[in-house]
């Protein structure tokens, strides 16, 4: 498989262990399948990349960001990566969503709604 090597993968298991506050808030109202039923994975290397939380069935990211990406133009990078491949990223702050959860889960409902929409 491309993009998934074994430091990969280590690193990722690593990651699922020591996930942020704000993952770990999101995480816990995405898992099992609580918005309409669509299944999501936690830190999952795609592409040479390990993404936050990931809807296969959708090709949707979702990345939660600390203040470390605040200037980044590697994420930039990294999207367009990730959108050549038929992923679309979506990214929050980690205030955005340890604030206003239910705001973040409006917002990445209404793009699950869309992407559902346009693949059937």
């Amino acid at each position: 498989m491309r993009g998934r090597n074994e430091k990969t993968i280590r690193i990722a298991r690593r990651l699922r262990v020591n996930q942020t506050d704000a993952e770990t808030v999101l995480w816990n109202r995405i898992r099992n399948r609580q918005i309409a039923g669509h299944k999501f994975a936690r830190q999952v290397p795609i592409a040479g990349y390990i993404c936050d939380f990931v809807c296969r069935e959708l090709s949707l990211i979702v990345e939660v960001d600390g203040g470390q990406h605040s200037a980044s133009t590697a994420d930039a990078i990294r999207d367009c990566r990730l959108a050549d491949d038929g992923y679309k990223v979506l990214r929050f702050w980690n205030n955005e969503v340890l604030g206003n959860i239910d705001g973040v889960l409006t917002t990445l409902q209404a793009e699950l709604s869309d992407r559902a929409a346009r693949s059937s």
